[in-house]
């Protein structure tokens, strides 16, 4: 039964120690399964942090890690997403030279069109966000690339599932009996 390879979203809920993102790396690495993007922040809870993990692979090699991150004494609960089932975005941030701001019309139309934002702008140097799907950033990075991009930056996906998690009640739970 050969399975197809999609694209899940996983969301690992942690104490925050020091180590665990080489032990939840090490995790991917030993089944030779690319991380595609990382993000974590803290999540809903005080001293809860959530790791958000883009990977392409099957269902049942989602399912088999979502259980070796639950065997990790830090992890509170780690769950896997399809695309379909989250609201999910990226961010990201280009510096291109100020000159080419007022010498080409066309840079101009390109922010307008993308709903890019420019952030600061300067004699050497201005710099642009967006945030969207990745198809968007990157459509905006091929146009920018041809009048030339001095640096370019792309965080990880961060995402939201559509469904009501209740991974609240276990948080708490967890904040209350560490408390």
């Amino acid at each position: 039964m050969n399975e197809e390879i999609k694209t899940f979203t996983i969301s690992i809920y942690t104490e925050n120690n020091i180590g665990l993102l080489n032990r939840i790396s090490a995790i991917f690495q030993r089944r030779h399964i690319n991380i595609e993007s990382l993000t974590t922040s803290q999540s809903e809870i005080d001293g809860v942090n959530r790791f958000v993990i883009v990977v392409n692979i099957t269902e049942s090699q989602a399912k088999k890690i979502i259980g070796q991150f639950e065997k990790q004494v830090e992890v509170i609960k780690a769950y896997y997403h399809k695309d379909e089932d989250t609201i999910y975005t990226e961010s990201c941030m280009f510096k291109i030279k100020s000159a080419l701001l007022f010498e080409e019309p066309q840079i101009q139309n390109i922010i307008k069109e993308s709903n890019a934002r420019i952030v600061t702008v300067n004699k050497e140097f201005f710099v642009l966000e967006k945030s969207g799907r990745r198809n968007e950033i990157e459509s905006l990075r091929r146009d920018l690339n041809v009048f030339g991009i001095m640096q370019f930056v792309r965080a990880g996906r961060i995402a939201v599932t559509k469904d009501e998690m209740k991974v609240t009640e276990v948080l708490m739970a967890f904040n209350n009996h560490n408390n």
